[in-house]
């Protein structure tokens, strides 16, 4: 019998560093299908899901050396980075191993001022110099990834097509800067760009705009991509139930997001959702507008 998609890649005990979310829960359970069980580090301060029917030990994100203990005593081997991480450690809380000394003291810098896919290219080269490998999310769950076309019943109009590829551009060159993944075109024209706030903030700005008047064409379009060149291991772009819902409060017509290199959470309850609000959700490839049909 063939191995189940992503066993392959699973060496030893996979861990999950589980942030904000049920997105860790997800890839968790899904692990799980592929006859694995997982070892959860919960992030101080960020993890918000019941754990309780997994492994897990609480682990503060700059604790380093604990993490490597833990590592040793589970012989976990793959780990997959997983959640919203808000609040970045500072470096008189970082506690090191031996081993990572030399990787932090080449990119200390990174921490204080370091765009978000430098911080997690630091932390996948820190995490794999504890001999362990670094997995995506989409090697252990490849279900949750958005394929080209709509999810729901709702499919984009001509004019959201213009907005969708407005929003591309505007998008992808956000991501040469290592600051966001996300935009906003209404009327073919840009209007927010996703900063270190997040998608849901810059919706709520949206929002702001359009009760205040300064928004007076209807619908829009959030589009959502990788950043050029993002190592895809960590942080690929997500949308979930909650993202719909803040996409109708600001008006907008719907989302889209890059096929096969972003995050659909809780696909049904989403496409519930969207088809109850009247919002498209679908997948695009960056340069062709509104994606196959």
């Amino acid at each position: 019998m063939s191995a189940a998609p992503g066993a392959q890649e699973i060496i030893g005990r996979l861990a999950i560093l589980a942030g904000k979310g049920s997105f860790p829960l997800l890839v968790a359970h899904a692990a799980r299908k592929l006859g694995h069980d997982p070892f959860v580090f919960r992030i101080t301060g960020e993890a918000d899901q019941d754990w309780s029917g997994f492994d897990s030990s609480e682990l503060s994100i700059a604790d380093l050396a604990s993490f490597a203990a833990m590592v040793r005593r589970q012989k976990i081997g793959s780990v997959v980075l997983a959640g919203g991480i808000r609040r970045r450690p500072r470096l008189r809380e970082v506690r090191p191993t031996l081993r990572s000394l030399f990787a932090f003291a080449s990119s200390l810098g990174l921490l204080a001022s370091g765009g978000d896919d430098k911080i997690l290219r630091l932390a996948i080269a820190v995490l794999e110099n504890e001999g362990v490998r670094v997995l995506g999310a989409q090697q252990v769950a490849p279900n949750l990834l958005g394929q080209a076309g709509p999810l729901g019943s709702k499919i984009p109009s001509a004019a959201d097509r213009r907005d969708i590829e407005a929003a591309s551009g505007a998008a992808l060159a956000l991501g040469r800067l290592d600051i966001g993944q996300g935009a906003v075109a209404v009327g073919g024209r840009v209007i927010a760009l996703e900063g270190l706030e997040g998608t849901d903030a810059m919706l709520a700005r949206v929002a702001d705009l359009r009760q205040g008047g300064r928004l007076s064409s209807p619908g829009g379009v959030l589009v959502k991509l990788c950043k050029p060149g993002q190592d895809e291991r960590a942080d690929l772009p997500s949308v979930g139930p909650d993202t719909v819902t803040n996409a109708h409060a600001a008006g907008l017509s719907g989302i889209a997001i890059e096929a096969g290199r972003a995050l659909v959470l809780e696909r049904e309850q989403l496409v519930e959702v969207a088809d109850r609000l009247g919002l498209f959700v679908t997948g695009i490839e960056p340069g062709q507008g509104g994606g196959k049909q």
